[in-house]
């Protein structure tokens, strides 16, 4: 079955967000300690998360 135009854009966006995590994870050797420690805590409680994505797609009836 071929893929919808709505859905490529949002694997494309999935890419993107892949990419800021290589990003993300390529500049956390130059952080201090206590920077981790924030940027961590910021990142725990940014809203949605992966994982309320990933429940949303395994969810057959998606509001």
């Amino acid at each position: 079955m071929p893929l919808s135009g709505e859905a490529i854009r949002v694997m494309n966006l999935v890419d993107d967000v892949a990419t800021t995590m290589r990003r993300i994870l390529s500049l956390i050797p130059l952080l201090a300690p206590d920077e981790r420690k924030r940027v961590s805590d910021y990142l725990k409680v940014s809203e949605p998360g992966a994982e309320q994505v990933l429940a949303a797609l395994a969810n057959p009836n998606p509001k």
